[in-house]
């Protein structure tokens, strides 16, 4: 029953709070609200908050919020403020069926109730713990990306190196294809002129062959082989000579 009057008492608080809030147009309405507790203040007698006898002890002394409450009950009986009559008597006896449903069900309900908020935090906790997660992961994600994009310079780097090597090799193929060509048309070239002179050298030898050929006559054809057998057999004497000597 403490822990139920606590949580309506704070529950009253927070309504005044948030209505007070809507009333103000300030800038301050925008702060944040703070949190609710997870457990409810300490009451007397279950339904005076502890806070109203820590206030009054400075002043009072212990006895003096009993004392307080007393006296003003004393006085509003002894002025008729409240007069004690039926409806009293069925008061007190609905409230002591309420306090005595409170002391005998009261841990069993609360065990149930903290059970079902134990559910719902754990519920929720799920929740929190699978955003939580999906947002690493997408974090993580987010993280890869970046490394990517950071890398895809040293990608784009290194493409354009190729490219620059495929534009080089291709250059130095083509210089070298054009050089092959022109030496192949060179040695032509050369070729070419090296028949020319050696046709040309064949024939000048035929020409001056045939010239000769046709400048000799019959009768110096046969005095140069008379004179051929002549040294011939001159010769051959010369050479039995030194052979006998």
């Amino acid at each position: 029953m403490a822990s139920c009057v606590g949580d309506f008492m704070y529950l009253l608080d927070f309504i005044l709070v948030q209505a007070s809030r809507c009333l103000h147009t300030s800038s301050q309405s925008l702060a944040p609200v703070p949190p609710l507790p997870e457990k409810p203040g300490k009451v007397r007698h279950g339904l005076i908050p502890e806070e109203f006898f820590q206030l009054l002890y400075p002043k009072t002394g212990v006895t003096g919020p009993y004392m307080l409450g007393t006296g003003l009950a004393i006085y509003m009986l002894s002025k008729e403020i409240y007069i004690i009559n039926s409806s009293t008597l069925v008061a007190l006896t609905v409230g002591s069926f309420f306090i005595y449903g409170v002391k005998k069900f009261g841990p069993s309900f609360a065990e149930f109730a903290d059970k079902l908020n134990e559910e719902k935090v754990a519920k929720v906790q799920e929740v929190k713990d699978l955003a939580v997660a999906g947002l690493a992961q997408a974090i993580d994600s987010e993280k890869k990306e970046q490394w990517r994009v950071e890398g895809r310079s040293l990608l784009f780097d290194a493409k354009r190196n190729n490219v620059a090597t495929l534009l080089e090799t291709n250059h130095r193929e083509r210089l070298h294809m054009v050089t092959n060509e022109v030496k192949k048309r060179l040695d032509y070239q050369i070729a070419l002129q090296n028949l020319h002179h050696q046709m040309e050298q064949e024939h000048m030898v035929n020409w001056v062959e045939k010239s000769v050929i046709s400048s000799i006559t019959p009768q110096q054809e046969k005095e140069s082989i008379a004179k051929c057998i002549t040294d011939l057999k001159a010769l051959a004497r010369n050479t039995q000579a030194k052979a006998t000597a």
